[in-house]
């Protein structure tokens, strides 16, 4: 097969005013790790790193010759809500791609509308917030909390400090994020301390659910147990020493079978058509 990788072509952005540029760079090491497996596998590939502005590449896209696009665009650089626009342009064309369709990856981006269709399907979800500079008085949630930005991934800007267990430090952690991310809401969350893991499911009418895995925290007491930014994209530091993952995860099969059934309900609650109004 002939195979286009696409991705975002990174460029300087305000996660370097952050200091998280180190995640954005990343997708170089995927782009070379999926070009070696498929050409190990025979298939012919061309690598097409894409930036703004939308218009040029979608004409990019237009002139694409391709069996398959593998989708590893994350989002033009300081616009993650653009992450779902390459999907669509591909639906549009006809091209047949890898990875989420668009309206799942839009929901994804925002992970308060994510929490309601969960938790109005009936799934657990702490109780949460969206808060701003503006609003921070309307704040009536239980300490501890974790702050969080509502549309960013890869763990930006979440740091040891994160987690808030009074009012001040709720109130400098938001402005913190506020600043740094161009002023959007901001995602409070109840904090729920506990084991962590992972179940990633794949397909499409038939799904699959790989091996469990867990968040093994081995950090020094007094860290909150979260994955910070640290904790996946600076290998010196002690976030990321003290959180490795084991992969099958040590759990019995009755914990196996309610990790999978949880995982399997959310991603099908998931993958709805995007609604246009979600109250929350």
């Amino acid at each position: 097969m002939r195979i286009a990788i696409v991705y975002n072509e990174p460029v300087s952005s305000y996660y370097d005013v952050s200091g998280e540029q180190k995640a954005v760079n990343s997708v170089l090491s995927s782009v070379a790790a999926v070009q070696w497996s498929l050409l190990e596998l025979g298939h012919s590939v061309l690598c097409l790193p894409l930036s703004i502005p939308l218009e040029s590449t979608r004409k990019k896209l237009g002139k694409l010759r391709a069996d398959l696009v593998f989708n590893l665009f994350e989002g033009f650089c300081g616009y993650p809500d653009t992450e779902p626009d390459i999907p669509a342009i591909l639906s549009e064309i006809g091209l047949p791609y890898t990875g989420c369709p668009t309206e799942s990856l839009r929901l994804a981006l925002n992970k308060a509308k994510s929490k309601t269709i969960l938790r109005n399907g009936g799934l657990f979800t702490p109780d949460f917030q969206l808060l701003g500079t503006g609003n921070l008085s309307s704040f009536h949630l239980h300490y501890p909390c974790i702050v969080k930005p509502n549309s960013e991934d890869g763990s930006h800007g979440m740091t040891v400090n994160s987690v808030v267990s009074d009012f001040p430090a709720l109130e400098k952690q938001l402005t913190r994020i506020v600043h740094l991310y161009n002023g959007e809401e901001i995602l409070v969350e109840e904090f729920i301390d506990g084991r962590e893991f992972n179940a990633t499911v794949i397909g499409n009418t038939e799904i699959q659910i790989l091996e469990v895995s867990e968040i093994a925290y081995s950090l020094s007491p007094g860290l909150p147990r979260i994955l910070t930014y640290d904790s996946k994209w600076e290998p010196e530091s002690a976030y990321y020493r003290g959180t490795p993952v084991n992969c099958p995860a040590d759990i019995n099969e009755n914990e196996r079978e309610l990790i999978t059934e949880v995982a399997k309900k959310a991603f099908e609650l998931l993958e709805i058509a995007y609604p246009e109004k979600i109250e929350f």
